[in-house]
């Protein structure tokens, strides 16, 4: 199974190139969102921590949805 993810399977055919190249793109997509996430979840974080009451006041409970039953 290694030797299918690092594109050893088949020889050169074009096509396997073409799926392996896109789906590398979309690893180093998803590793860049997951990164800009975490530090967007660790500035959240921060907030939340020096502020504690403000993150939770900030609600506003006319707009919030219903819970899932």
């Amino acid at each position: 199974m290694a030797k299918a993810l690092l594109g050893y399977v088949g020889g050169s055919d074009p096509r396997l190139l073409a799926e392996m190249r896109r789906l590398q793109q979309r690893v180093q997509d998803l590793e860049s969102e997951l990164v800009r996430i975490q530090a967007e979840n660790d500035a959240l974080a921060t907030a939340a921590a020096s502020h504690p009451g403000e993150l939770l006041e900030s609600i506003d409970v006319s707009q919030a949805e219903p819970a899932l039953t």
